[in-house]
């Protein structure tokens, strides 16, 4: 007998029925930038918005290691030699300025610190705040000068010695340090 191949019924494809396309999924809203940074409001209670606010900023420092190696190697005896000369300067009328300028830099040569920085913030009318550096107002050179004359140069002498003394030691260091910040206002009455 013959093998009779059982055939099966085709079966056609039905008709394609009409249907609604789905609706896509809900994608979430994009994401939105944040606002950039800006400087917060002005102060207006008791303050006019235009008139300029003072600001004072340290300015950035070496890295301390690298203050503390300077003073070890160069600042002490530097500072030291700085100091004599100063006052070598003061004793002659026209070195005065000199000197004051050497006195105002004792902190740079004992530990290479940087002076702070003043800064003056101002608004103008739409809002808009401008910073720009501002020179802190000093009194007049005459008076310095007569001050320096007086008192400033034993009572200097006296408050460098004290802060030397200071420094030598270690755990009084900062506080010499920060006597030596201040020679400028003790001997010449600088603004800082």
């Amino acid at each position: 007998m013959a093998d009779k191949k059982k055939s099966s019924p085709k079966v056609e494809p039905a008709a394609p029925v009409a249907q609604e396309p789905e609706p896509a999924p809900a994608l979430p809203p994009p994401p939105v930038a944040p606002a950039p940074a800006a400087l917060p409001p002005a102060r207006t209670s008791g303050v006019d918005a235009q008139s300029p606010q003072t600001v004072v900023a340290p300015q950035e420092q070496l890295p301390f290691l690298v203050r503390a190696i300077w003073f070890i190697l160069v600042g002490w005896w530097l500072t030291a030699i700085v100091i004599v000369l100063a006052y070598a300067l003061a004793i002659t009328v026209l070195g005065l300025p000199f000197a004051f300028a050497l006195f105002n830099r004792i902190p740079a040569f004992l530990t290479l610190r940087r002076r702070t920085k003043t800064y003056q913030v101002e608004t103008n009318a739409e809002g808009t705040r401008y910073l720009t550096s501002k020179n802190v107002a000093q009194r007049p050179l005459l008076l310095r000068a007569i001050w320096f004359i007086l008192v400033g140069w034993w009572f200097g002498l006296i408050w460098m010695v004290l802060a030397y003394a200071l420094c030598i030691l270690i755990v009084t260091m900062p506080f010499g340090l920060a006597m030596f910040n201040r020679v400028g206002a003790v001997m010449t009455l600088m603004r800082y």
